[in-house]
């Protein structure tokens, strides 16, 4: 049987392929930082050879700021198996700081520590050890059976970290021979760092920032203090605004639209036994702060919210400075659900923001960033086919689960190529992912691969995917 020797191979290769990871980990391809382009023309390089490696027909693409890397495979398998696509991302963030680093951060090493074995360095967990999993699990496929099971075409990106600004007019413009049955994305983790998941719920993302001005300068709080506008008052007083008692928005219409979770996934979701005091212990907190009457795991998966990120004006410094400043400002974020239009969001943003304004202050607004959530359809045979695959390689049965951050190309394979989307990953809860000493256990690298493998037997023998 094929699958068996597969995993053994994946085994028995596995010291291969960590060193493998360890040379691809250390080319420093942090894609915001302009001084790290030609590190990102590296990193591309060394995926295009590696995918040559085993057999993929690979390229490097530019595009205006970073390139795009797509590789194609197994189109001599048999014409009723179905066509994958597979997309990672080869860029990094940033280091800093670089003292809270315990190692090199592009001196990736494999360490042993209390809870196991861990490979550690920048991009181990975000995402070249998880994009990885899945290109070992194809080189062991094509060493036992000379072959790939199916098509599979390679989508691997440098500018995830830096907001992927390439990406939709790249995706666009070759959409034809982008477009598969499927798309399959290693950007995410186990729950609970335990049990294996497919992640079939995304927030979308409405960012805004927001400048209030009232006098023309900054005032002497004796001479106007009590007689003219202060704008910290203004801004305090709209953001506390944005909730009511019970935790929910009260921008008009932002409820509008939004699903109930159904009793299957909410009863699946139970289930899972989401510890939320650990959950917020962890991070020295204690009790659930969002809205009245619905569970933690709701909280931070299936509704929407509104974040006050950052906010700041008048003096800071050390020292008093007694004054009324002139403007003050704020970065506001929402997240998304499906049901909810990101533009309709951040023109009843603005609207509310202008409607309570004082006659002496103006608001002024600085378009971030907006995504629609992403809603995964399980009831393409796909899903429910992977995640057995998944229930047989680990010791906990596979969930479908939420996320409650926003991975837009999830979004983008529907809109863009008609096509769901599986997000699968098997990164940890204290991988350190964006922060020093990132980390990627062994266990994770070790079984993600051995689950790809079984993910692909299972979608190749699976006709209807």
């Amino acid at each position: 049987m094929t699958l068996p020797a597969v995993l053994a191979r994946i085994d028995t290769q596995m010291p291969e392929a960590i060193v493998r990871l360890l040379e691809f980990l250390r080319i420093p391809s942090i894609s915001t930082d302009p001084a790290y382009a030609d590190s990102c023309q590296d990193a591309a390089d060394w995926l295009v050879a590696d995918l040559r490696s085993i057999g993929v027909t690979a390229e490097k693409r530019t595009t205006p700021k970073h390139p795009m890397v797509v590789g194609h495979a197994g189109q001599d398998a048999p014409p009723d198996a179905p066509h994958l696509l597979f997309y990672g991302h080869y860029d990094v963030q940033p280091v800093d700081p670089l003292a809270l680093w315990t190692r090199d951060p592009f001196d990736p090493a494999v360490e042993q520590t209390p809870k196991g074995e861990v490979i550690r360095g920048r991009g181990t967990s975000d995402d070249k050890g998880q994009l990885m999993t899945f290109v070992e699990a194809c080189r062991a496929w094509r060493e036992v059976n000379g072959t790939l099971p199916c098509r599979i075409t390679f989508f691997f990106e440098g500018e995830e970290e830096s907001g992927s600004p390439s990406l939709v007019p790249f995706m666009k413009e070759n959409a034809e021979e982008l477009r598969a049955d499927i798309a399959l994305i290693c950007d995410t983790g186990l729950f609970q760092s335990k049990t294996p998941a497919i992640v079939t719920m995304l927030r979308g993302m409405v960012s805004d920032e927001v400048t209030i001005t009232g006098p023309d300068k900054d005032l002497h709080s004796g001479f106007f203090g009590g007689i003219a506008a202060n704008p910290i008052r203004v801004l305090s007083r709209i953001l506390t605004g944005l909730h009511d008692s019970t935790g929910r928005v009260t921008l008009p219409g932002f409820y509008d639209n939004i699903p109930d979770l159904s009793p299957e996934m909410r009863a699946q979701w139970d289930r899972l036994g989401f510890d939320h005091a650990k959950f917020l212990g962890d991070v020295g907190l204690s009790q659930p702060a969002g809205e009245e009457g619905r569970t933690p795991l709701e909280m931070i998966w299936s509704r929407p919210t509104a974040e006050v990120n950052g906010i700041w004006g008048g003096y800071t410094g050390d020292g008093f400075k007694t004054v009324l400043p002139s403007q003050t400002s704020a970065k506001i974020s929402f997240r998304l659900v499906e049901g909810q239009d990101p533009d309709a969001i951040r023109d009843a943003f603005r609207d509310y923001v202008t409607s309570a304004l004082p006659v002496d202050c103006t608001a002024q607004f600085i378009d971030h960033r907006g995504s629609r959530a992403g809603v995964m359809e399980t009831s393409h045979p796909a899903f429910e086919a992977a995640r057995r695959a998944l229930s047989n390689e680990w010791s906990e049965e596979a969930a479908y689960v939420g996320c409650g951050g926003s991975i837009p190309i999830a979004g983008y394979f529907g809109e863009i190529l008609d096509m769901s989307a599986m997000l699968i990953g098997f990164g940890k809860d204290d991988d350190a992912i964006h922060s020093p000493d990132e980390k990627y256990d062994m266990e994770s690298f070790h079984k993600g691969t051995r689950s790809w493998a079984r993910i692909l037997d299972a979608l190749t023998s699976t006709s209807d995917v």
